[in-house]
């Protein structure tokens, strides 16, 4: 299913309460990872219903996806030059992706060295994953668990053949996938027992990767060098002693 055909949809899915829970996990871990990279220009692309780069301190952000946003384009053909922009957020694009491969080579070209990308997907080793299952066999189902729910440690594998290092890796979205409010209230605790006893089986994972570059150098100053005396003035040589006229009288 194409990502254009999840858009209408995504939005009323969003309006659920189990779409509000994931809205708002989301929001604040992009809030804790964009606010520590820095650079000229970011991209948002995909699930623009949230502001997911309100927190970066780049100057110029921009947002695009297939149907909406400041531009129009599909993820997997970016109209955007090679090495330009320092961050690039995959919010669920490689889940909706008709080639989610190469999606994120395009991500690669369009990134800049040391540019980073942060990439959120859901995980298919969760309660989630068990939802997507039973959801696909109901013909009324919410489009958004059509997704393709790679896993992420394939998506590593695929940031790793594209040179790209992990930097770091997270999970959110502990509880049970339930509609219904009173339910998904019962679960609260969920997500501060999950991270602690089974961090790997949240529902959504993030993974922040940079780009590496063979053979680049990054040339840093070298804060430890020798720094200079605290006297103003010069002291003299043992050759200059020697040549002095006092030197030659004595």
């Amino acid at each position: 299913m194409s990502k254009t055909s999840i858009e209408p949809d995504l939005q009323h899915w969003l309006d659920t309460p189990i779409g509000a829970y994931l809205l708002a996990q989301e929001q604040g871990v992009f809030d804790e990872v964009v606010s520590d990279v820095f650079g000229f220009n970011a991209l948002q692309l995909g699930f623009l219903q949230a502001d997911l780069l309100r927190d970066s301190r780049i100057p110029f952000a921009v947002k695009a996806g297939e149907t909406r946003g400041d531009f129009f384009c599909e993820t997997q053909q970016l109209p955007i030059a090679s090495n330009t922009m320092d961050l690039v957020l995959l919010p669920h694009t490689l889940d909706f992706s008709a080639n989610p491969q190469q999606t994120l080579r395009e991500v690669e070209r369009v990134l800049m060295p040391e540019g980073h990308v942060v990439i959120t997907g859901f995980n298919p080793l969760s309660a989630w994953g068990v939802r997507r299952f039973l959801s696909k066999r109901c013909a009324s189902s919410s489009a958004l668990w059509y997704a393709h729910f790679l896993s992420a440690l394939r998506i590593k594998d695929w940031l790793n053949l594209l040179g790209f290092e992990v930097v770091s890796t997270r999970m959110a979205c502990y509880k049970i996938p339930v509609q219904n409010t009173s339910w998904m209230q019962r679960f609260d605790g969920l997500d501060r027992l999950g991270s602690r006893c089974w961090p790997m089986l949240g529902g959504v994972y993030c993974i922040v990767a940079k780009k590496r570059v063979l053979g680049m150098r990054v040339i840093k100053p070298n804060w430890n060098r020798a720094k200079l005396k605290r006297g103003l003035a010069i002291s003299p040589s043992q050759k200059d002693d020697a040549s002095s006229p006092a030197s030659k009288n004595k």
